[in-house]
């Protein structure tokens, strides 16, 4: 704990069965209350491992992809009675020796949301990240932070802290289970007034980290660009969209 306030670290996992015990390893157990791996069906040893290590875990029968698999590791830590959640990577792309930081920024109420940032200062590229990546990334933020009226360095960091009362507050329910989730709940956090913070993450890029292909990358940047549109759209009361609308997650 800090603070008195509970911390869960959660996991989506899929195929990572090469780097979830490093990422375990590096966990700051200290302040971490509980650690909940999500398995979304992987077709590698991902579960046996997290058996070994003791973590609790779920098993989604069928892929459910990056947004469902999100949806239950959330539903669960909040079962745990989680007041910061942390979204870790099991891919050991992000480093978890960011948590303490992340974690303390919010416990101490500075901030409702915390994000690890890769672009945030320098060294994306001299980490790994593609060139492609790199340069959708800026783009797609500079057209995000004009639409949604924010300032951000970037929207796509899969490295999150949240606090609890976001998600008593926005209809996270409601998000895609495709990769754009990540982008609609930040819109949302914003949309509802939330405060956003970030902290520069070093970037690790290598053969057994996640990443998705060309194909689904452009896919989820339309998506990205539909979301931030949809949230201009409403909040100009031209339209209204089920994501953006009050009332229970």
């Amino acid at each position: 704990m800090l603070n008195g306030k509970k911390i869960v670290v959660v996991m989506p996992a899929f195929n990572a069965e090469k780097t979830l015990a490093a990422t375990y390893a590096e966990i700051p157990h200290e302040i971490v209350d509980d650690v909940i791996l999500v398995d979304d069906a992987s077709r590698d040893k991902t579960i046996e491992v997290a058996a070994e290590l003791d973590l609790k875990r779920f098993i989604h029968p069928k892929n459910r992809g990056y947004g469902g698999n999100q949806k239950t590791c959330y539903s669960e830590a909040l079962k745990l009675n989680a007041d910061i959640i942390i979204m870790l990577h099991p891919d050991y792309q992000y480093t978890p020796k960011l948590i303490t930081a992340m974690a303390s920024l919010i416990a101490n109420g500075l901030f409702d949301c915390v994000l690890g940032s890769r672009i945030l200062g320098v060294g994306a590229l001299n980490g790994g990240m593609p060139l492609y990546k790199y340069v959708s990334n800026r783009f797609l933020t500079f057209i995000e932070n004009l639409l949604v009226n924010y300032k951000l360095a970037e929207y796509h960091t899969g490295y999150r802290a949240f606090s609890k009362k976001i998600f008593e507050s926005i209809r996270w329910q409601k998000n895609s289970d495709d990769f754009v989730f990540d982008n609609q709940m930040l819109a949302q956090i914003i949309f509802s007034g939330f405060s956003i913070g970030e902290i520069t993450c070093p970037t690790k890029y290598f053969p057994e980290a996640s990443s998705i292909n060309f194909s689904k990358s452009l896919k989820y940047g339309i998506g990205v660009l539909w979301t931030a549109i949809q949230f201009r759209l409403h909040r100009w009361k031209i339209a209204k969209f089920p994501i953006f609308e009050s009332g229970s997650p």
